[in-house]
């Protein structure tokens, strides 16, 4: 369990790291890092050393670092995510990079490195990706061969090669995975290493502020002491530990990059007239572009926040949950984006508008540390199992559970959600007694559903939180009570909606013609309640309008 930082301190952090972008990031400046496509080494240098020492953040206290938990970074790398998700991505890459040293180094190792990085502000690499076996981790190619003397082993020598690895070519420190005798194997490499040699920046289509190049290392040498946890085999597992933190913070990411685009477009549309009157009193431009955007991304939120304060408090392996973070936050941030330059019209396909940058860079959050198609397979296969093992309950407890929420909370939208879990639920149990999820396209469909339903019901737990004054101390806090509950209840129509129509579409879809019952399965999805609880939606879009375009000069 771990406190992190207290209110204060963390809003101190935040407002140096607002303070140096404006100060040495202003729009001119990311533009012209983004035409260039170069890595702004001494600015990222600057930010994780003595200018701002962000990395101090990701490092234990008893290393010198401020001990920062899950909570704290997550709103810290929102907030570099919304200034450049390219540059963000440089920092991150140190903080993912020192992660098998801080989950599996040994004593010394953790006091080793992580003391170099709190002290000097070094730059790190993550070395696990290869050409051929992409987030494949178990597919390993590069390998450690072991150099014995007097029949001790006394050091390793690594040759493979690693595929888009952020921070590639300036990275002081790597961990490098490599298959050694005995097992999956995580090293620790100096930049300057023999036989170590590193690729030219690839050419990418977004965070082109951010250095992603290949690495080859042919009989790299390094000694025993470098071997993570000093036992072979422990790579996976450590790799595994950090999944649900490392996710949350890419979701962060599309959430920062996300709201970013969404209040330029926010900005823009109450300063556009058109047809006598701004195009934020539009139903036609706010309830298409802007609404279901901001909503997706508070859903979003609601589920990160909750996500973080369970690591703070000590639980373990939340990968499942790091995936639906991750998942919601960055296809969020992406369509987002997208609405942002449609927002803009003309404007925002342009280079000059800050927002078609937005939607290059916010597109790798639906790529790196698990693409959204893993992330649903993630997700997919966990519920599955946690469907089975509790004989079909595990949704429909979960809705009892929005019920209770809902009859003291009746304003925040778990009714809906309610009848969302049990939709998934009749969905889910008419799949297994058909046995459907041999087709993996309905088994990832459950995943998204899954993440649609389990958001919904974090959203009305937040709002019902924010009501009565119960959310963290450090929670962000742009919305009122009252915004939220509206916000919820929106999102959890579409949650509902969602699984009614698309869930009994891919069962359907899945079975053979005429052995599922499209009327008593519609039924079991509820599918007329939900259709029922749409009424009043458009009315409550009105009031997300009103309460965004109240806020549209402080986002």
């Amino acid at each position: 369990m771990t406190d992190g930082l207290d209110r204060e301190t963390l809003e101190m952090v935040m407002e140096s790291v607002t303070m140096f972008a404006e100060g040495e990031l202003p729009d001119t400046k990311l533009l012209e890092i983004d035409e260039a496509d170069e890595f702004p080494e001494a600015i990222v240098r600057g930010m994780c050393g003595d200018q701002l020492g962000i990395s101090l953040l990701f490092i234990p206290e008893e290393y010198g670092g401020m001990g920062g938990g899950a909570f704290d970074v997550y709103r810290v790398c929102e907030l570099l995510a919304a200034v450049d998700v390219g540059i963000a991505t440089g920092v991150l890459a140190t903080f993912l990079g020192s992660d098998p040293i801080v989950f599996g180094g040994t004593p010394e190792q953790r006091k080793r490195w992580l003391t170099q990085l709190a002290n000097e502000g070094s730059l790190m690499a993550y070395g696990a990706t290869e050409p051929e076996a992409g987030s494949d981790l178990g597919s390993l190619k590069t390998i450690a061969v072991p150099v014995e003397s007097d029949g001790e082993v006394v050091a390793y020598r690594i040759s493979g090669n690693k595929q888009w690895i952020s921070n590639g070519a300036y990275a002081d420190l790597y961990t490098i995975l490599a298959m050694a005798p005995g097992g999956p194997s995580w090293f620790v490499v100096d930049a300057d290493a023999e036989g170590f040699t590193k690729g030219k920046p690839e050419d990418k289509h977004g965070i082109r502020a951010s250095n992603t190049s290949a690495l080859s290392l042919q009989d790299v040498e390094v000694g025993v002491d470098r071997l993570v946890g000093e036992a072979e085999g422990l790579g996976l597992v450590q790799a595994q530990a950090v999944f649900g933190y490392t996710r949350l913070m890419v979701a962060a990411f599309g959430l920062g990059a996300g709201w970013a685009a969404l209040r330029r477009a926010i900005d823009y549309s109450t300063e556009r007239i058109q047809a006598g009157g701004p195009l934020s009193e539009k139903q036609g431009y706010t309830h298409k572009l802007i609404v279901p955007h901001a909503v997706r991304l508070e859903a979003s939120r609601s589920f990160i926040e909750e996500t973080a304060i369970r690591i703070d408090d000590g639980e373990e392996l939340l990968n499942t949950e790091g995936a639906i973070a991750k998942y919601m936050a960055s296809e969020a941030g992406n369509a987002a984006a997208d609405a942002a330059i449609q927002a803009h019209g003309g404007y925002g396909y342009t280079k000059e508008y800050m927002v078609e940058k937005y939607k290059r860079d916010v597109r790798i959050t639906t790529i790196y540390e698990g693409t959204s198609e893993i992330m649903e397979m993630t997700i997919a296969r966990d519920r599955w199992q946690q469907h089975l093992k509790s004989r079909g309950r595990f949704y429909l407890d979960a809705a009892d559970r929005l019920d209770r929420l809902a009859g003291t909370n009746p304003n925040v939208g778990a009714d809906v959600a309610a009848l969302a879990a049990r939709a998934l639920a009749g969905v889910m149990e008419t799949a297994r007694i058909q046995r459907l999820t041999r087709n993996q396209h309905l088994l990832f469909r459950i995943g998204e559903l899954a993440s649609f339903v389990e958001c919904a019901g974090s959203f009305a737990r937040r709002a019902a939180n924010a009501a009565v004054g119960g959310l963290s101390d450090k929670a962000e806090t742009t919305f009122s009570a009252d915004e939220l509950s509206v916000m919820s209840r929106v999102f959890a129509r579409e949650a509902a909606n969602k699984v009614a129509v698309e869930g009994v579409r891919w069962v359907l879809g899945a079975a053979a013609p005429g052995t599922v019952d499209a009327d008593a399965l519609a039924a079991l999805a509820g599918t007329s309640a939900i259709a029922q609880a749409q009424a009043g939606l458009l009315t409550d879009m009105d009031l997300v309008s009103t309460a965004i375009n109240g806020h549209a000069s402080t986002n």
